[in-house]
């Protein structure tokens, strides 16, 4: 029987709680050598691309610097740019805000990338939300969600028309007399949108993919939209099979109004494993990897974004507080800074009694409860097994794919390459080898006639 084809990507952790920092193997997230082991590792899997994620400023919580994230990193596309260079087909995937830079800025590095790399570059278009994080730009403050999609629409519509106005033939060498023949209108382009009003010439001639792949980070429905109208794939945190299912279909049912097919955008959810030699031994260190990932401390942090409290008085393997959250309003600033627990938990009140009504009825302390709720989609057992319950994920569209997120870091991928991928590559459901050189080929994407795009 023919499988469906899986796409597989790394995602290099650092700004969550996946990483277990206690694990002696633990490593920098710093350092070059990190990533380019991880690169490494991906690219020997096979991998379709290595995702970085980013933040804009350091978080906060309780007016003290975040304690469970990485605390900094290189910016992404400075990253990526160097680890081209130590890999040949691997796909580079930086997250670059539309909110905080600007078009021109933004088309040159992505185009640079492309270049450096053969064909390899990709863009996570996310939407930063926060006017904390706005204090670190000029213009600080925030947009509201519907002018945050709206300027990332056109935002991704004039880095592409940035990027279209090379078509790719403007200079050309004459053999006859050696002299190089030029198109005066190389590289022109001329905007005027309510987010953008610019004219000029863009430096960078057409790479070889034309455009970056375009990838989208968002489970609500304007990003869901904004994913249907322009992405190329969309990383989601839907984890059972029956919610990755109703997101799939959603997803997919909305790209026929932009005039796409299905096979136009990937949806790869994140992922986390655990393998053992049995069933039973994998279940015992996907359970000790959780209570590694979810320490005490950890619980009470995230509760605390949710009830907008000082909850370190509190024992995490106590029950939940008596007392509800704190709503952020004028007077009530909010405790975490640069979470994204008010998009996460948008009615703070509802949240805390559905998490009453779970502890009561499973008897959970607040650890317990942390534990499951911050859990990804997570696949746990032998190698064989992992990979069926993959197959099964795509098989019954829920997902094309998966983006991989390991628990250390760099190492962490290693285990999964050795001994997963062979096992889905002798299933006939992921490549055996590479059969392009860009990632629009990795994915499957129709090539862009730079003709046709402009």
């Amino acid at each position: 029987m023919s499988r469906r084809q899986m796409h597989l990507a790394a995602h290099f952790p650092g700004v969550n709680n996946t990483t277990v920092w206690s694990e002696p193997e633990s490593g920098s997230q710093i350092e070059f050598s990190s990533f380019a082991h991880m690169a490494r590792t991906a690219e020997r899997a096979k991998f379709d691309f290595m995702f970085l994620a980013e933040g804009l400023r350091l978080r906060e919580q309780n007016g003290a610097i975040y304690d469970l994230d990485v605390v900094g990193r290189p910016d992404n596309a400075t990253i990526l740019a160097a680890v081209a260079a130590v890999t040949e087909k691997l796909g580079l995937a930086a997250t670059i805000s539309s909110t905080f830079n600007e078009p021109y800025e933004v088309a040159r590095r992505l185009a640079s990338i492309d270049h450096l790399s053969g064909g390899r570059a990709a863009w996570n278009v996310v939407t930063s939300w926060d006017k904390f994080t706005g204090e670190n730009f000029r213009r600080g403050g925030y947009l509201a969600q519907g002018d945050r999609y709206l300027r990332a629409t056109q935002f991704l519509d004039t880095v592409m028309t940035l990027l279209d106005s090379w078509r790719g033939d403007e200079i050309v060498a004459d053999k006859a007399t050696g002299e190089f023949l030029r198109d005066a209108d190389a590289g022109r382009f001329d905007v005027h949108v309510d987010q953008f009003d610019i004219r000029g010439r863009f430096s960078v001639p057409r790479s070889p993919q034309g455009r970056p792949v375009v990838l989208q980070a968002g489970d609500s429905d304007e990003g869901r939209e904004f994913a249907a109208a322009s992405a190329d794939a969309i990383f989601t945190r839907h984890g059972s099979l029956e919610a990755g299912q109703a997101f799939y279909a959603d997803v997919k049912r909305r790209l026929a109004a932009y005039g796409r097919t299905e096979d136009q955008l990937k949806i790869l959810p994140a992922t986390t494993f655990a393998l053992g030699d049995t069933q039973a031994e994998a279940e015992e260190r996907g359970r000790q990897i959780r209570r590694q990932q979810v320490s005490g401390q950890t619980a009470l942090r995230f509760l605390e974004q949710v009830w907008n409290r000082d909850l370190s008085h509190l024992d995490p393997d106590g029950p939940l507080p008596d007392i509800d959250p704190l709503v952020v309003d004028g007077d009530t600033p909010r405790v975490s800074q640069g979470r994204a627990a008010d998009r996460m938990y948008r009615d703070p009140l509802a949240t805390a009694r559905e998490w009453r009504e779970r502890a009561a009825a499973n008897n959970l302390s607040i650890r317990d409860l942390m534990t499951e709720v911050t859990s990804r989609q997570s696949f746990v057992g032998t190698p064989s097994s992992v990979a069926e319950q993959m197959e099964r994920f795509v098989e019954q569209r829920a997902s094309d794919g998966f983006i991989l997120v390991p628990h250390i870091t760099p190492t962490g991928l290693d285990e999964f390459a050795d001994k997963v991928v062979p096992i889905l590559q002798e299933r006939g459901s992921f490549r055996a080898d590479y059969t392009g050189s860009t990632l629009r080929d990795h994915l499957g994407l129709a090539p862009l006639d730079a003709r046709a795009s402009v």
